[in-house]
């Protein structure tokens, strides 16, 4: 039944270039429609922006004439720079105060030099000059015996003489105390932070034994935290293994902190400052 008759021809369809045409067509008309909505204006968004822009601006004048209009000056702070307060005059008494225990301070030293001669031309002491005071570094060798805290007889000879010279002086004294990295461990030191502590303690109390006053003494066992030398060897080991008395000077004195900043009175800045600088 839905079979075509034999010999029956198809007829070709001729105008299918209308289906084309006509979509070419509704975009085209798509595509004006939207230039079209983009090119309007939105009146209603325009008023919006029209009178946020009045009110932004309602306060400037508008000069109609033409002629060119003076702005008012605006007051600005002067640049003025912050002084700082002079540094105080020296005072010629500390002055003279300072070049005196700079004196004492030399004269100590060259004493203890004096006193101690045969054992610092053997290199077992040495005494140094600083900015800081006098330092003299006596060898451990010379005071105590290995791994003991206890002085020789020349060893107390040696330090009595040095404690004569400390006795007058009001300078402060720390007996620092330091030995090598090789460890210890017997009954009495356990290590040798124990060891180094009590042979600065046992110089103390021979300084306190011969008149210097208590309260200008400090001990101090530092062990093996500040070699002077290497520990990989004899030589700097013996080096490391020593006792250092410091007497401290007090014509080091810091150099004066710039003064505080000061404004003057009269100057702009300061009405904007808190109250009280």
């Amino acid at each position: 039944m839905g079979r075509r008759r034999r010999g029956e021809e198809e007829h070709d369809n001729h105008e299918r270039w209308l289906v084309s045409y006509a979509d070419f067509i509704t975009l085209l008309f798509a595509f004006f429609v939207v230039m079209y909505s983009l090119s309007s204006v939105n009146e209603g968004k325009y008023r919006v922006l029209s009178d946020s822009l009045v009110q932004a601006f309602r306060n400037v004048t508008v000069n109609e004439s033409g002629e060119q209009i003076e702005l008012p000056r605006v007051s600005v702070l002067p640049t003025r720079p912050i002084t700082q307060a002079a540094p105080p005059a020296p005072d010629p008494v500390a002055e003279q105060r300072r070049r005196e225990t700079a004196q004492r301070m030399r004269n100590m030293a060259d004493e203890i030099r004096r006193v101690l001669s045969p054992l610092t031309q053997a290199g077992q002491v040495s005494v140094t000059e600083g900015a800081f005071g006098v330092s003299v570094e006596i060898n451990a060798s010379l005071l105590f015996a290995p791994g003991d805290s206890a002085l020789g007889r020349e060893a107390v000879a040696a330090l009595n003489a040095v404690a004569q010279v400390l006795a007058p002086a009001p300078f402060p004294i720390t007996v620092e105390g330091h030995t090598d990295t090789i460890p210890i461990s017997t009954f009495r030191f356990p290590s040798n932070w124990e060891l180094s502590a009590v042979r600065a303690s046992t110089v103390a109390r021979l300084f306190i034994d011969n008149g210097v006053s208590p309260d200008r003494l400090t001990a101090a066992g530092y062990a093996d935290q500040r070699p002077v030398a290497d520990n990989n060897d004899e030589v700097g080991r013996a080096r490391n293994r020593r006792v250092t008395v410091l007497i401290e000077s007090r014509t080091a004195d810091l150099e004066a902190e710039p003064g505080p900043t000061v404004i003057p009175a009269d100057d702009p800045i300061r009405s904007i400052l808190p109250e009280g600088l």
